[in-house]
């Protein structure tokens, strides 16, 4: 019998711009969570209409990893490594360091996949903790790095306003 593999739970509460991911094996969510990252959400509130911008709510799962072996910084585009590394700051919105993107599984979220919504590293890591995004998650590089290698495809993730 194959063993299964112990999963992960990731809780992201935007009034609070915050993720934390669980341990999915025990049965109450009353536990404390593995790790707790700052995040930055979308600047242009929350929805899953086409071409708005907004993040998502609901549950998804984690569909794709993307960035594996990548250097911190790496800046992606059409999910792909382009060989540049990224400086901080600065008003362009970058894809950084990992790519987690995300599947909807409710009729309301059903085309995040689409929409092509990631938890991703940022280079405006000084905007995490308040919503500055265009409809992803974004997250400190260091703290998409250790995520993304704690992750498997196929784990759940709720994006919760509260």
């Amino acid at each position: 019998m194959q063993q299964l593999q112990e999963k992960h739970y990731l809780k992201i509460t935007i009034a609070l711009q915050r993720l934390e991911v669980f341990e999915t094996k025990e049965s109450s969510f009353s536990q404390k969570p593995l790790l707790s990252y700052a995040i930055s959400s979308s600047r242009f509130g929350l929805g899953h209409e086409p071409g708005s911008f907004k993040t998502p709510l609901g549950k998804f799962i984690i569909r794709e990893k993307m960035g594996a072996g990548a250097p911190c910084y790496m800046i992606f585009q059409s999910r792909r490594a382009t060989g540049q590394l990224a400086s901080l700051g600065g008003e362009e919105d970058h894809v950084l360091t990992r790519i987690l993107w995300l599947h909807g599984l409710e009729p309301n979220n059903a085309n995040t996949y689409d929409r092509f919504i990631y938890i991703h590293g940022t280079n405006q890591e000084d905007h995490l903790g308040s919503p500055a995004s265009k409809g992803c998650i974004r997250l400190a590089n260091r703290d998409i790095i250790e995520l993304f290698d704690l992750l498997e495809e196929g784990d759940l993730v709720e994006i919760l306003p509260y």
